[in-house]
């Protein structure tokens, strides 16, 4: 009777674990937003793709600098021997001459490539914006599994420990001559099985948690069950498709695209078109001849190049960049099917999740009647020691289940976030620093010299 007892006990406390593990909030914890913004300000992944950014940054003044002149120096000194009716003759002379050029007209490829270039800028910025979808929603996965994966230990733990006190019992029933050596069997491979899972639910929860320091960068300590991302879910899958199509970043870098690949067909185009310089040369030389010993020169001169013929080169490609141009355009119309497809995929997952709560909800209170009903009948002969542990089984199964099912609808809630484009730190409203990528932009336009980078480097 004793026994008994504490065994519905044990269950009891099983199923209280695992229904609160994903319900209660721990005082002092870390919240998933605590988690996300370390993600947002320490990921590597995140970093590097920002510092991608910035390098990318720099095709606009490259592109720019098709506006400005260029200069040279040129030095030079040696000596001459020569000879003259016989007589030999030896001068040392030396040269320097400065050289300016000034593009005037290049075929509007200046103006093309620097709109290209800025099309580039912006095409990378919603990249990087899905680089930190994509971070954040792996630091919110990498969080809700830890929790799951400690409420599993915790619950084979807590199925150990009833199995265990089932081993004790059945072995006590056969002291007394009230049971069989078939029951004690039983419950001792039902025990050893269980301690099987447990190796396994350990092994699984240490593997979440190296995941968690690599995305988000410390180890998991304290975590609060608070991950809800209800407020952020769109309200019907029809705002779901008509948010992604504003706002998710993949469509908007295609549709950036699609402006870079239109300003390169006008950019070779421009080579086809004369291109007029302003050139300036200012010189002196020392002995350029026997009989001078000083030359001081200036020039200046308005230069046309027209293209002919270039062997087809040029033209080729120009139908290349056109064939591409075609390519980013249907690229942009896969990107908006893609992502239509994975809006309507997270939807239907977040939404099966939800009723497969309620569904596990509903077979945990069930199966934890059916076992408290069977160790009952267990207790005046009417069950067996079989009886009660594929009924302890079935709990177990049902109760992960569950736990199961919450971690989907918390993860399926933020993938359908992710799926818009609204799971980034100003959408959240995250506690961190936001990085603007126009600083960094704007810094480095301008720039008509200088290698040091923004930051010093």
């Amino acid at each position: 009777m004793k026994a008994m007892a504490l065994s519905k006990g044990l269950m009891s406390g099983v199923a209280a674990v695992v229904l609160s593990g994903f319900i209660a909030s721990s005082a002092g914890a870390d919240t998933i937003r605590d988690a996300l913004s370390l993600a947002y300000a320490n990921n590597p992944t995140l970093n590097a793709a920002r510092a991608q950014l910035r390098g990318v940054n720099e095709n606009v003044p490259q592109a720019l600098a098709g506006w400005r002149p260029t200069a040279s120096a040129a030095l030079a000194a040696g000596g001459v021997r020569s000879s003259v009716n016989g007589r030999q003759a030896y001068r040392n002379n030396a040269a320097i001459s400065l050289t300016l050029s000034q593009a005037v007209f290049r075929g509007f490829r200046t103006v093309n490539s620097t709109r290209q270039a800025e099309a580039v800028v912006r095409a990378q910025r919603e990249s990087l914006m899905s680089s930190e979808q994509d971070t954040l929603l792996s630091a919110a996965t990498a969080y809700v599994d830890v929790i799951r994966d400690t409420a599993l230990v915790s619950l084979q733990r807590s199925d150990l420990a009833f199995l265990q006190e089932q081993v004790r019992a059945a072995r006590d029933r056969f002291d007394v001559g009230e049971g069989t050596r078939t029951d004690v069997s039983q419950a001792e491979a039902r025990a050893a099985e269980a301690q099987a899972a447990l190796n396994t639910a350990l092994a699984n929860l240490n593997t979440s948690r190296a995941i968690y320091r690599q995305v988000i960068g410390v180890d998991p300590k304290s975590l609060s069950a608070d991950t809800s991302i209800t407020r952020q879910v769109p309200k019907s899958l029809d705002v779901a498709l008509q948010t992604s199509e504003e706002k998710q970043p993949l469509i908007q870098q295609a549709q950036h695209l699609v402006d870079a690949a239109i300003f390169n067909v006008k950019t070779i185009e421009g080579e086809l078109l004369p291109t007029v310089t302003v050139d300036a040369s200012v010189g002196r030389s020392w002995n350029p001849s026997n009989t001078v010993d000083l030359n001081n020169n200036a020039q200046i001169f308005g230069n046309v190049s027209i293209p002919i013929y270039q062997g087809g080169g040029v033209y080729s490609r120009v139908r290349q960049a056109k064939e591409e141009l075609g390519q980013t355009r249907l690229q942009l119309d896969v990107a908006r099917d893609q992502v239509r497809a994975n809006v309507i995929s997270a939807w239907g997952i977040f939404q099966a999740a939800e009723a497969s709560i309620v569904a596990a909800r509903a077979a945990v209170e069930a199966q934890q009647l059916a076992l408290e009903g069977v160790i009952e009948e267990q207790r005046v002969g009417q069950r067996t020691t079989l009886d009660v542990l594929d009924a302890q089984r079935d709990l177990v199964t049902q109760q992960s289940n569950l736990v199961t099912a919450q971690r989907n609808r918390i993860v399926g809630g933020y993938q359908l976030v992710a799926s818009v484009g609204l799971l980034d730190a100003e959408s959240l409203g995250l506690n961190v620093s936001i990085y603007n990528p126009e600083q960094h932009y704007k810094s480095v336009r301008g720039k008509w010299i200088g290698l040091r980078t923004p930051d010093g480097r």
